[in-house]
């Protein structure tokens, strides 16, 4: 019975002093007081009575959020700004005897770093560089907590609150210069319209004249056509005329007309003459007197009826006859 409780208290102290570290952690462990070794994750056997934990450490990335801090910039205009630092702890060795307490002094250099980066700063130069400020927050960070096996990756910056003065001084001039923003935008919104106008006018000037030029063309080539048809056909009527003119000529020839018919025709043509209202006849050389030519003449003419008398200028020819003349016609027809 002894040795069964002697082996009971051997097998609860074996198993007290196993220990299993997790993923993404680490123990520091120190032997009689002093520091022994880092276990990292895995199956660790720890000595009774000499061997104790000394610290458990988290090795994944932490977030340390720090309350607003007062700074005054460079041009004596006191705010408040909190920020917010990324780190990860490489060493854990450091991590447990570098510093009493780490994130308290992260806390304490993040205020005193970032009042030394704004003091060096206007109060307009701080509300934009946002990000020259953080980049100077991690690199001055990152080495200081080297000693104690801390590695910054990430500064930000979360709120920078002004004064209540300053902050409505700040939206007066955000709304003047919206103000005037939306003043320059109406301007050339305006100006643009006018330059829009202008150019619609002129196109559509452009296309008036273009339009009446193009009217202006057809037009004349419409009377230039008509002009042309009506020469056209002008000429084909005398062109008809003289063809017919020609007929005649050649049936006359093809009939042998004698001498007689050559006188009646002579006398139609003086007939023709007398119908207009020329003062000058001309008249044949050969007639046997005046008074038969007289005669046929007033029974050949309407318009003087036998109660007008002919007119008093009257021209003979000096060469041939009128009959000559006409028979040289048919001739040259021919």
């Amino acid at each position: 019975m002894p040795i069964i409780v002697f082996l009971v208290v051997l097998l609860i102290v074996f198993l007290s002093t196993i220990r299993i570290v997790p993923e993404a952690c680490a123990m520091v462990v120190e032997r009689l007081g002093s520091f022994h070794s880092v276990w990292r994750p895995g199956v660790h056997i720890l000595i009774p009575f000499m061997d104790r934990i000394a610290k458990r450490i988290n090795l994944k990335e932490q977030v340390a959020d720090f309350p607003p801090q007062p700074v005054i910039t460079k041009d004596n205009v006191t705010m408040r700004i909190d920020s917010v630092v990324f780190f990860v702890i490489t060493d854990p060795k450091l991590y447990a005897y570098g510093v009493e307490n780490p994130i308290a002094a992260i806390e304490n250099l993040t205020a005193t770093t970032l009042r030394n980066i704004i003091g060096s700063m206007d109060l307009d130069t701080t509300l934009t560089s946002r990000d020259e400020i953080n980049t100077q927050m991690r690199s001055l960070l990152d080495v200081a907590t080297d000693p104690w096996g801390i590695k910054v990756n990430r500064v930000e910056l979360k709120n920078i609150l002004p004064p209540d003065a300053i902050r409505e001084a700040m939206e007066k001039q955000m709304k003047a210069e919206r103000e005037k923003r939306e003043s320059i935008t109406l301007a050339e919104a305006k100006k643009q319209s006018a330059v829009l106008t202008a150019e619609g006018n002129k196109q559509a000037a452009i296309l008036n004249a273009e339009a009446d030029k193009q009217k202006t063309i057809l037009a004349a080539e419409a009377q230039k056509e008509k002009e042309i048809r009506e020469a056209e056909g002008k000429a084909q009527a005398i062109l008809d005329v003289q063809r017919a003119e020609a007929e005649g000529i050649r049936l006359l020839r093809e009939a042998r007309a004698d001498e007689a018919v050559l006188r009646i025709r002579a006398l139609e043509a003086f007939t023709k003459v007398s119908n207009g209202r020329s003062t000058k006849i001309i008249i044949p050389s050969d007639l046997q007197n005046m008074s038969g030519l007289v005669s046929a003449l007033r029974e050949s003419s309407s318009p003087f009826d036998g109660k007008e008398e002919l007119p008093s200028s009257v021209q003979n020819t000096t060469e041939g006859n009128t009959v000559a003349t006409y028979r040289d016609e048919i001739r040259d027809e021919g």
